[in-house]
């Protein structure tokens, strides 16, 4: 079956991708339920429905099933912020609102994992190197736009750097969306932080 790519083909998903799937779907499952720290191997391997020797072929720790969970949805959210970071031609105000917005739809929808893997930095030194290098890929990312913004005159002129602005903004965002997805859920909630946070970077970074 074609993926759509002209003499490509879909491969069928192998039976070590299917066991180590249903490890992470476990996982998610039981991180909305209660922290990683009461999660044991066993509550794992039932939930996937395998053995504890499968469980250890693919992964090494409970920890390491949360790194590859982060990983992922890290990455989304990494792919959302280009809405404004690699997005010069889109209104400052459209892609900033855009990229804020689908930031809080993730956390909503992968909250217990994100949040699990925030605490786990602290114990956890893979984690803690893990969130250390996302917060200077998003940080640098977000430093070079506005650069790039202030170079073409579109934004606030330093002081602060670009590099100090983005860290303040970035670690706002993290610790807004952090306790936010911790919320009942509401759809005016949502709105409400997604128009503060955009107000705030559009303030900061264009003066408007």
């Amino acid at each position: 079956m074609s993926n759509g790519t002209p003499g490509v083909r879909r491969r069928k998903p192998s039976k070590g991708d299917l066991t180590s799937q249903a490890i992470l779907e476990a996982a998610a499952k039981l991180l909305s339920e209660r922290d990683i720290t009461e999660i044991t191997i066993d509550d794992l391997t039932t939930g996937a429905g395998i053995s504890r020797s499968a469980f250890y072929f693919h992964f090494e720790s409970r920890e390491a099933v949360l790194y590859v969970l982060a990983e992922k949805i890290v990455a989304e959210l990494y792919a959302t912020a280009s809405a404004w970071t690699e997005s010069p031609a889109s209104p400052a105000a459209d892609a900033l609102r855009e990229a804020t917005a689908g930031s809080v739809a993730i956390w909503r929808r992968s909250g217990p994992v994100l949040r699990a893997a925030t605490r786990a930095r602290e114990t956890s030194p893979p984690m803690t190197q893990f969130w250390s290098d996302m917060a200077r890929k998003f940080i640098t990312a977000v430093a070079d736009r506005i650069e790039t913004e202030r170079a073409a005159g579109r934004a606030l002129p330093g002081p602060p750097t670009a590099k100090s602005l983005a860290l303040a903004l970035v670690s706002m965002n993290d610790e807004v969306f952090y306790h936010h997805s911790r919320s009942r859920r509401s759809a005016t909630a949502d709105r409400e932080i997604v128009d503060t946070l955009t107000t705030i970077w559009l303030r900061s970074i264009y003066g408007i």
